[in-house]
């Protein structure tokens, strides 16, 4: 559908950039169809999208044409807003939702994004439903039985890039555990003006094109003088034959994308009033399509209270990481300053976007710069100790490095075999190698994997700032379950680089069988994360209830991050008959195949 609204498939290399600095000088202005009347305006909500409160609700998903970068480009629409309005429930409701699909060719379809709710109501096609065809409506009928921030948005191909996402705010039936005298939305979200599917087929010919930041001879030179000539020629070479780069941090970023707060570009100033003195309540949700963005307001401890939609003990930082797809709620006493930025830059620090927390309309502080750009290292990938000199030509099969040659030919694939051939390695923390799948589907796999939940992320170590991580997320109730679980799986996150092919065990969507669950059984998922990419995986329909190094609940959430070189896990209680979608939460990956179903049955 969107190829007959986007005409350019295919740009000059510094067009990104082009584009960003025109979005910074347009602000966000909307052209084309009246896109921003009857914006609401609260005291609550101040110039948000518009809000939709009660128990009956009727959406219409169309076109409009907007223009954030200097350009009218098209995009996908809820009642004519983008970003969707803000829908708020209140917690023991039961809420019909008549949405509409008025365009005039693409199935169209909505999923509540970390709701639990019965699997018809989920909103994927072809798993949950069918899909709402051009000019049809799909009635969605659940009880709300949970509280907090979330957010909703399409599950038909790249509509959610195109614009179809919003937020969700389910007002608890109880009183919350803290205190506060108002409230922002703050959805934070990627917008690009290239035909979201002509980006994706850039992305599987070239999955480098926003990689501007290559290291050059320059960089050589310094890194010899300051590391020594042996160990910066190990280095490049350990690099070069794993046929990729420390600087690819993420897929797409601000060569491509402009960034949004509530649908409005870094000049446009989103603004949130506040008094002074008073308890604000921030309702961070990342609705990107593939951005990672690191939050701060300089001058503002912010404390977080809320992860994806869960009470957690408060716990006071400057920064955070919210990874796509995960919401954060957080405290802040704005008192000593008229205006605060809220400052959020991409984890590559190729772009941000920024907003203002001021006493009145007009004002904004300083905006920082960007932090300076990290490099990845082998130990972020999993693969600690081979900078210190291991020989990765001894690794059976993988003569040509780690890369791109994994799966040639005399390989052995099973677990136990990587495992015996690999001499020298440490494989105290290696999980098992991936039982079956496509070895053409696979370009490394990590050595020596850890839960890293107390590492702020690559790029946020040692910044002297407070930041969070997942060490410091604690829910304020203990195992909801109460069981061991009676079973683990274990799946590894695995992917080519150069093919832009992603995948659960090497097995592409299409290709796999789902994974069974029986109806009241408690289980453990184990993650691990051989790629050189950060997955948020999101499990439909189930809470996920990540564990500590030691196995025992710490939080729940409906989003796990998983940063390259990790192993996680988490307790499942398959309550909720049906299929579910399991999937990386970056768009292009699940679309390139990184998604499963997951079935529970009696």
């Amino acid at each position: 559908m969107m190829n007959r609204f986007f005409s350019n498939n295919g740009e000059p290399a510094d067009a990104g950039r082009r584009r960003f600095v025109a979005g910074l000088a347009a602000g966000g202005a909307v052209a084309g169809s009246g896109l921003w009347r009857g914006v609401h305006a609260s005291p609550a909500l101040a110039q948000s999208p518009r809000v939709l409160s009660g128990n009956q609700f009727d959406l219409s998903i169309g076109e409009a044409t907007v223009n954030f970068t200097g350009r009218t480009r098209p995009a996908i629409t809820v009642n004519g807003s983008l970003p969707a309005p803000i829908l708020r429930w209140r917690e023991g409701d039961t809420v019909t939702l008549r949405v509409a699909n008025r365009l005039r060719e693409g199935m169209g379809s909505i999923h509540w994004h970390g709701l639990i709710l019965p699997a018809n109501m989920d909103g994927v096609p072809g798993l949950s439903f069918d899909g709402i065809h051009p000019g049809e409506s799909y009635v969605y009928r659940f009880h709300v039985g949970q509280s907090g921030t979330y957010w909703y948005h399409s599950h038909s191909l790249f509509q959610e890039q195109a614009g179809l996402y919003g937020a969700i705010v389910i007002d608890p039936r109880e009183p919350a555990p803290y205190h506060y005298d108002r409230e922002h939305v703050l959805l934070l979200s990627d917008w690009t003006d290239v035909d979201p599917a002509a980006l994706f087929r850039r992305l599987k010919k070239m999955s480098s094109y926003d990689n501007y930041y290559k290291r050059t001879v320059g960089d050589f030179m310094r890194d010899a003088r300051e590391r020594g000539l042996a160990q910066t020629l190990r280095d490049r070479g350990e690099w070069g034959r794993m046929r990729m780069t420390p600087t690819d941090l993420s897929d797409v970023n601000a060569h491509t994308y402009t960034y949004l707060l509530n649908g409005v570009t870094p000049a446009g100033n989103w603004t949130g009033l506040f008094r002074p003195g008073e308890k604000v309540l921030l309702r961070f949700i990342n609705g990107s399509a593939m951005t990672y963005f690191d939050v701060r307001i300089p001058g503002l401890k912010m404390t977080v209270v809320a992860a994806d939609g869960q009470y957690i003990h408060p716990v006071s930082v400057d920064e955070f990481r919210i990874a796509v797809a995960e919401t954060f709620d957080v405290l802040v006493e704005p008192s000593d300053q008229d205006a605060y930025t809220i400052f959020a830059q991409d984890n590559a620090r190729t772009g941000y976007v920024r907003g203002t927390l001021a006493v009145r309309e007009g004002l904004q502080a300083d905006v920082p710069r960007n932090d300076p750009r990290p490099l990845m290292t082998m130990d972020d990938m999993g693969h600690g100790g081979m900078s210190g000199g291991h020989d990765m030509s001894k690794m059976k099969g993988m003569e040509g490095g780690c890369g791109a040659n994994m799966g040639m030919a005399g390989m052995d694939h099973s677990a136990p075999a990587m495992a015996g051939d690999m001499a020298g390695m440490d494989h105290g923390a290696m999980g098992k190698a991936p039982a079956q799948g496509d070895p053409r589907l696979i370009d490394m796999r990590a050595m020596t994997t850890s839960a890293k939940l107390d590492d702020p992320g690559i790029g946020l170590r040692d910044n002297g700032r407070k930041v969070l991580t997942y060490s410091d997320l604690r829910s304020l109730f203990d195992d909801p379950d109460g069981r061991e679980p009676g079973r683990e799986i274990e799946l590894h996150l695995t992917g080519h680089m150069e093919k832009f092919a992603w995948s659960f065990d090497g097995q592409k969507f299409m290709g796999a069988e789902p994974i069974r669950l029986t109806y009241g059984e408690r289980l453990r998922i184990v993650l691990v994360n051989d790629t050189m990419m950060t997955h948020p995986i999101h499990l439909h329909g189930l809470w996920s209830d990540l564990e500590n190094e030691q196995g025992q609940f710490q939080v729940r959430k409906h989003t796990i991050d998983m940063p390259p070189g990790t192993r996680r896990s988490y307790r499942v209680r398959a309550d909720a008959l049906g299929r579910w979608a399991y999937h990386c939460h970056l768009l292009y990956h699940m679309e390139a195949g990184m998604m499963r179903e997951v079935r529970v049955e009696e």
